[in-house]
């Protein structure tokens, strides 16, 4: 069983109390009226999905309710800390950065 540690009830608690939601620390547009199109599909749609350390968001739904940022790497799965949302993104030593991931354009997908 993967064990979580929420930084607000301050105890590990079983994956199963827990929700993703998505990616940590992503810059939102200031207006978004006065954004393209374009501008809107790469905010709103695309995500990167590395290999490796990775900032995400978590909300402890069956516990407190409340949203936390942690840091996972996405190979092993091992959550390397947990801290409050607002918090700035930790420097996270002997954590190896994520990888830089291949992108597939449409009609090379084999």
């Amino acid at each position: 069983m993967l064990l979580i540690y929420c930084p607000y009830c301050e105890e590990e608690r079983s994956e199963l109390e827990f929700r993703h939601g998505g990616d940590a620390h992503i810059a939102r547009p200031t207006n978004i009226a006065d954004i393209t199109d374009e501008e809107f599909q790469d905010y709103f749609f695309l995500r990167d999905n590395p290999k490796g350390l990775i900032f995400e968001r978590w909300r402890h739904i069956h516990g407190c309710g409340r949203f936390f940022n942690a840091a996972r790497d996405t190979v092993s799965d091992k959550f390397f800390m947990s801290y409050k949302a607002g918090e700035p993104k930790p420097d996270i030593p002997g954590a190896a950065p994520a990888a830089a991931t291949n992108e597939t354009t449409e009609g090379t997908a084999k």
